[in-house]
């Protein structure tokens, strides 16, 4: 997945997020712990994304959430949202940052189990559920790469396309005309080795065109 954006390249942050929503239960001495979590791009987002949980979970004991916004985490926000100051909350924004993450939202609901958990055990319920919540989401890459569109013959697209493939050169679209047009995603520092190449493979015979600043997704394993 892209993601198109304006300005200067150099300027763009590569920066961690997650993959998607995710749902993880955890049970933790009777008590139901459920974890939420979805991708935000902003603070309305955010708060969108809490509001119509805290509403589907309206008869739970207590909807915790943390959010953290910005590709350099500017703008954080927690909620105890009723439970002991600092058991809950932290516990859920700090499950973000140990994992680096920004442009994501959880919230944490429980149901209450009828045993009290004590200060250590809330830290630790929230913020396993968090975590649990987030690794389920998948982690991902952020990372800035430029847009390139490359026009070729058909002759010389099967070679071209393998050793794009083969380059680990991303292609997020093709389009099939008079001739093959990729458009490719590029690393900065690759631009000038891989027209390079494609001059090598195709002894000149191409077109090639700088596009907009993109993210590209890259998975990353935890």
């Amino acid at each position: 997945m892209e993601r198109k954006l304006t300005g200067v390249l150099d300027l763009l942050i590569e920066y961690r997020t997650v993959a998607g929503p995710s749902e993880v239960t955890e049970i933790e001495k009777k008590s139901k712990f459920i974890a939420y979590v979805e991708p935000v791009e902003s603070v309305a987002e955010a708060e969108e994304f809490i509001a119509r949980i805290s509403k589907m979970n309206w008869d739970a004991t207590h909807n915790v959430y943390a959010y953290v916004i910005g590709p350099t985490g500017e703008q954080q926000k927690c909620s105890d949202d009723g439970e002991p100051s600092g058991t809950s909350g932290l516990p859920t924004l700090e499950a973000i940052k140990s994992l680096e993450l920004v442009n994501v939202a959880i919230v944490v609901t429980r149901y209450f189990g009828g045993i009290l958990l004590g200060r250590g055990g809330l830290i630790r319920a929230y913020g396993g559920a968090a975590r649990s919540g987030l690794l389920a989401a998948g982690i991902v890459k952020k990372v800035p790469h430029r847009q390139v569109f490359l026009t070729v013959d058909y002759s010389l697209s099967g070679k071209v396309e393998n050793d794009l493939i083969n380059s680990g050169i991303a292609i997020s679209d093709t389009s099939y005309m008079a001739d093959v047009t990729y458009t490719l995603n590029v690393l900065p520092e690759r631009l000038d080795e891989v027209k390079q190449r494609v001059q090598e493979l195709t002894a000149d015979q191409f077109k090639w065109s700088l596009g907009e600043e993109v993210y590209h997704t890259i998975k990353v394993s935890e």
